[in-house]
């Protein structure tokens, strides 16, 4: 192959990169566009229109995007260290323990832990924060201890045989190689996060939730399908953000 069909070839992958990458958010904002227009060519009634007002939404779609972004920048704090710390040799004993822990926490109820801990410290957006990080701390605590087992020994012995100590080793090797799999986990979370957001509305935490609540309650189902479709186009949104920093952040030749 001559120097000019491979200077041809590098151009054109990273319009196509780039025109994929695309295809995601213009669906996403053509979506929230049909939804628009729908519900203003409906005749809403004055309960339809006072939950639908733009202020009242614009505002639990902010209360929503935060509760779950914060959610997930928390697990990524503690799960992140925590997997790191059970990959160590010392560590081996209680790796099962903690993933006993974390499964339990996944496997319980969103709104039952909910209850439990209005019942035992009140309500607000910080009661749903730790429901929501009880809830999706698995997938970020699992994907890094994987991720980092799986990488090759041999890679690390050679490393070792350099004379890199093991801090090194973990932030210049084992690390490096484990971000494709860690970044997997952290879509799986983000998703997780926004959907179990729905149901803080029940601690008055705000969010979408109040929204499809209001929608079942009242019997209204333009209320409810906004509700619905918005988290939705956030979850969506937020795992395509996810998708591009994998992209970015993966090591060539990885």
């Amino acid at each position: 192959m001559s120097v000019k069909t491979l200077d041809t070839a590098y151009q054109v992958t990273p319009s196509r990169w780039s025109r994929r990458n695309l295809t995601v958010p213009i669906g996403l904002i053509a979506a929230v566009a049909v939804l628009w227009l729908w519900v203003s060519s409906l005749n809403l009634d004055s309960i339809e229109a006072r939950v639908l007002n733009a202020e009242a939404v614009r505002r639990a779609v902010v209360d929503h995007i935060l509760l779950a972004v914060s959610a997930t920048l928390l697990v990524v704090a503690i799960a992140v260290p925590l997997g790191i710390m059970l990959t160590r040799r010392w560590a081996k004993p209680l790796v099962p323990v903690v993933m006993a822990l974390a499964n339990i926490g996944q496997a319980v109820p969103a709104l039952g832990l909910l209850v439990l801990l209005a019942l035992w410290f009140g309500i607000g957006f910080k009661i749903a924060l730790i429901a929501l990080v009880v809830t999706a701390v698995l997938p970020v605590l699992r994907n890094t201890v994987v991720g980092i087992q799986q990488v090759d020994q041999s890679l690390v012995e050679a490393a070792r045989g350099m004379g890199m100590r093991a801090s090194r080793i973990l932030r210049l090797v084992e690390l490096p190689l484990a971000v494709p799999v860690m970044l997997a986990g952290l879509r799986t979370t983000i998703v997780i996060a926004v959907g179990v957001a729905t149901v803080a509305t029940f601690v008055n935490a705000g969010g979408l939730g109040d929204i499809i609540v209001a929608g079942i309650k009242l019997q209204r189902t333009p209320v409810l399908i906004t509700g619905g479709v918005l988290t939705a186009v956030i979850a969506l949104g937020l795992d395509w953000l996810g998708g591009l920093a994998e992209r970015l952040l993966r090591p060539k030749g990885v």
